[in-house]
Formats: C-alpha cells, structure tokens, sequence
C-alpha cells in the first residue's frame, strides 16, 4: 500500500485525493487532521533526500507518496497517478 501525504486544502493533495478514492493500494494521511500526522509527516520530510529541492524552493513537500519499500517520490506519475 502506498500512503499519500497531504492536506484537503492543497490542490494538488485534492486531486490526488479523489483519484485515489476507493482505491485499497493507496491511504491518504491528512496532514493537518492531528498533530501527530503531522510529526509522522515531518519526520520523513527532514529526513529522506526527495525533499529537497521541494524545500529549497519553500514548498512543503505535499503530496508525498511513501512506497511500501519505504522509498519516496513526490510524482504521483512515479506511483501510477
């Protein structure tokens, strides 16, 4: 299963949201629902290289798809999106 990342008021993370729906390969996390999604969140963020040049341009880095092998990919191409 693949987790996204993301909060319903991005976008991007909406749209993601919507395709995925349904969909038992993919769980969306809403970011912003609970601080402790958030710090799950973080702590991959300020830790996996994927980040950053989302960072260096100041975006936070959403959505995020975190494959079961634990790599991360910021491209819902990359999942099959």
């Amino acid at each position: 299963m693949i987790t996204v990342y993301g909060m319903p008021s991005c976008p991007d993370c909406e749209t993601v949201e919507k395709e995925i729906r349904g969909n038992e390969n993919f769980r969306f996390v809403d970011i912003g629902s609970h601080v402790g999604k958030m710090k799950e969140f973080l702590r991959l963020r300020d830790k996996n290289p994927a980040f950053d040049e989302a960072k260096r341009n100041g975006y936070i880095g959403i959505p995020c798809f975190l494959r079961e092998d634990g790599s991360v990919t910021l491209s819902a191409e990359d999942v099959g999106l």
